[in-house]
């Protein structure tokens, strides 16, 4: 096998080319064109199509693995298994709103060791190897170097089909934008993680979440330095429907703030 950081730079450029393929489609792409999977929950040719050529390049490179593919399912392998997300930010691509990512991560038994994020609109890849630093377009990134949620701008991701625990989330909401310097809402978790993870947010959080939505993202946070949890400050983030992840400094304080209400 490759070394994790010769297997992340083949990831990079498989992320790269899919998100060349999304970006040709956006620009005749036509919303009619969109399914839907569920409430709210959207899906087109370009998500398909995008998951088949990065599952196809991805066999060719570790023939052994398996995957967890949004649209595809999951075909689990023993060791080694693809968690991906081909378009992480459907709702923005169909109407046209540039945030929208593709997210690669390998993991091999329980643990994440190669993560790649690819936000297709800003040519902006982030990603990592087990042991290495985190990456953004060859430059190296850190989380951000903030000690205060006072002083932090913070980032969430609104539930689309899953309302059971809105009364919690949105006093939570209420009480992070009186003591914060503000939330956004971008529309792809996997950019909000990359954007923990070189510093542009202090900190993300969100629920209903799905494995490929966060895999690659969360695991670059961590090798920027940054802290995940679930919103019990265990570590059941991946596969728990649920994640909190900062740049460390906060992580204590918000995490509580999320404990007290969700």
């Amino acid at each position: 096998m490759k070394t994790y950081e010769a297997l992340t730079l083949s990831i990079v450029e498989i992320a790269k080319n899919a998100g060349a393929f999304i970006r040709e489609q956006a620009l005749k792409f036509n919303p009619e064109m969109t399914e839907q999977k569920g409430l709210h929950d959207l899906v087109s040719y370009v998500d398909r199509t995008a998951e088949q050529m990065i599952l196809t390049a991805l066999n060719l490179l570790l023939p052994e693995a398996g995957f967890i593919a949004e649209e595809s399912g999951t075909k689990a392998a023993a060791e080694f298994n693809w968690i991906v997300d081909p378009l992480d930010g459907t709702t923005n691509f169909v109407h046209g709103v540039p945030i929208y990512s593709v997210s690669i991560a390998l993991q091999q038994k329980d643990k994440i060791v190669s993560g790649v994020v690819y936000e297709v609109s800003r040519d902006e890849c982030f990603y990592a190897w087990q042991g290495s630093q985190a990456f953004l377009n060859e430059r190296a990134i850190t989380v951000s170097p903030t000690k205060t949620l006072a002083n932090s701008l913070i980032a969430t991701g609104f539930p689309y089909n899953d309302f059971s625990r809105m009364e919690g989330y949105l006093q939570l909401f209420d009480d992070l934008m009186r003591n914060s310097r503000g939330l956004r809402r971008l529309g792809s978790a996997a950019v909000d993680l990359a954007y923990v993870a070189c510093g542009r947010f202090e900190a993300f959080y969100e629920y209903s979440l799905n494995p490929w939505d966060v895999a690659a993202g969360a695991f670059i946070v961590e090798q920027a330095g940054g802290q995940l949890s679930d919103f019990s400050s265990g570590e059941n983030w991946l596969f728990g429907g649920e994640i909190c992840a900062s740049n460390k400094h906060i992580h204590n304080e918000l995490n509580s703030k999320i404990n007290k209400y969700m």
